[in-house]
């Protein structure tokens, strides 16, 4: 039958150790503890109190200002509200900084010798600041070279939208359906940007080639007259480029420069006008017509 065998502490040893944490706690001055740590918490709030202040007494102060030169048109709309974007995010990072600096002095911890030591940064790389100074970097090569701006519509990538806001890591672009996206700027190597030049909306309506198409022609270039002055947008008056071959069958196909943004609602109407226009001269269309999408160009 095995034997078990049961080791105790030996009283002795229990005696010394409870006798070396009793005069450990005895030599702790408590309220000289609490009086630090009372004092530390009080100045904990009204750091973050002043800081807070500071934040939104700034954001005001920059809003306010840009907005006086903006009435002031000195700066076009969408490079002032790019400034303006991307100086709210350098005052934000600047504030973040110092508050958290002013935390760490109140703490004790010896914030410029880790600094001074090179250390901070070691770490600061290893959580992954080079993807945040990559961000810095690319943003700033992005607003110098004017890539884009606030309200352009441009593609970037996958996306495509209009740029909400810029900033020192990401800009926003508001899609076509509404959503808000956000993307890294490290993330951005090519831009389309749709808003530097004009637009090129491409009207294809299905045609029978048994019809007389001299007068379709006519009937469109009519409709093309009418609507023209009602759209200030156009930049250069519609043009009939002839008949094309597409996938779906021929087709008669109309230029419409226009500037940019505005190409998808034109295209929609004046679609819609030549059908009816065509429909009512007692033309057949085949099938629904093909509404190509708008391209860029000059």
């Amino acid at each position: 039958m095995p034997i078990l065998f049961l080791a105790t502490a030996h009283p002795n040893v229990v005696e010394r150790q409870t006798s070396i944490f009793k005069r450990y706690l005895d030599g702790i001055d408590w309220d000289a503890l609490f009086a630090k740590s009372i004092t530390i918490i009080i100045l904990l709030i009204l750091s973050s109190i002043a800081f807070f202040i500071l934040h939104s007494i700034g954001k005001k102060i920059i809003k306010n200002s840009f907005k006086r030169n903006l009435l002031k048109g000195v700066v076009a709309t969408g490079r002032m509200n790019t400034a303006y974007t991307l100086i709210q995010n350098i005052f934000h990072y600047t504030v973040l900084f110092l508050y958290i600096y002013t935390v760490l002095s109140i703490l004790g911890i010896p914030v410029g010798t880790l600094i001074a030591g090179a250390g901070l940064a070691s770490v600061a790389i290893g959580l992954g600041a080079q993807g945040f100074v990559t961000d810095i970097v690319t943003g700033i090569f992005i607003l110098m070279e004017q890539q884009y701006v606030v309200g352009d519509y441009v593609k970037i990538g996958t996306v495509t939208g209009t740029v909400h806001a810029f900033g020192l890591r990401t800009t926003q672009i508001i899609s076509d359906d509404g959503t808000l996206i956000f993307i890294p700027n490290r993330s951005i190597t090519i831009v389309n940007n749709q808003s530097r030049h004009d637009m090129r909306a491409l009207v294809d309506v299905r045609i029978d080639p048994n019809q007389k198409l001299s007068e379709m022609k006519e009937i469109i270039e009519e409709v093309n007259t009418e609507l023209r002055p009602k759209y200030p947008d156009i930049s250069q008056d519609p043009k009939i480029l002839g008949t094309v071959d597409t996938p779906k069958g021929l087709a008669l196909r109309v230029a419409i420069f226009c500037k940019a943004g505005a190409q998808f609602q034109i295209q929609r109407d004046f679609l819609a006008a030549y059908l009816t226009a065509l429909t009512e001269a007692g033309f057949e269309i085949p099938a629904s017509p093909l509404n190509l999408a708008p391209e860029g160009g000059n």
